[in-house]
């Protein structure tokens, strides 16, 4: 698969073959994508879904209505520790998107939900050197991951509702 400026990407597994990935990437760097958003987007890491019926499971979907970039970001919470244990995402949209939930999916692993909610845009943003007109994507991971830590604490709200009746 190609990296294209403009192109949209549903990823939902499955990688590109070393033949195509390699001329993608010199061409990506031409058009001026920083290799990180190279490597994230042909090496997507923690593609996937969980189960958004799980307890433990938190799901952030959100959307650009400017791009039609859409995001879903899920979390797996240990709750003994408070700590996500794992992180899953699918993403339709351009190379930079992809790459920021991707980025977004390995940045949130090991860490507390309170640590999470502090990961920024501009953190992704810069760590990805994203241009100014792809910041959205950055906005969209960092609206992805509170997303989904509101989901989960919502669900974990309403399990100890349940078990106080």
């Amino acid at each position: 698969m190609m990296l294209r400026a403009a192109g949209k990407r549903l990823i939902a597994g499955g990688q590109a073959s070393p033949a195509v990935a390699a001329p993608a990437a010199a061409a990506a760097m031409r058009r001026g994508y920083h290799e990180r958003v190279v490597d994230h987007y042909n090496n997507p890491r923690n593609v996937g879904t969980m189960d958004k019926d799980d307890p433990d499971v938190g799901t952030g979907l959100v959307g650009a209505p400017a791009c039609g970039d859409v995001m879903k970001l899920q979390i797996r919470v240990d709750e003994a520790s408070g700590k996500i244990v794992d992180a899953r995402f699918k993403t339709f949209g351009c190379g930079s998107a992809i790459a920021s939930s991707s980025v977004a999916s390995e940045w949130v692993k090991g860490k507390q939900m309170e640590e999470v909610v502090a990961i920024k845009n501009s953190e992704i943003a810069k760590h990805l050197s994203l241009p100014p007109v792809k910041l959205h994507c950055s906005m969209l991971a960092e609206d992805a991951i509170k997303a989904a830590v509101k989901d989960y604490e919502a669900k974990k709200k309403a399990k100890l509702a349940m078990a106080d009746e």
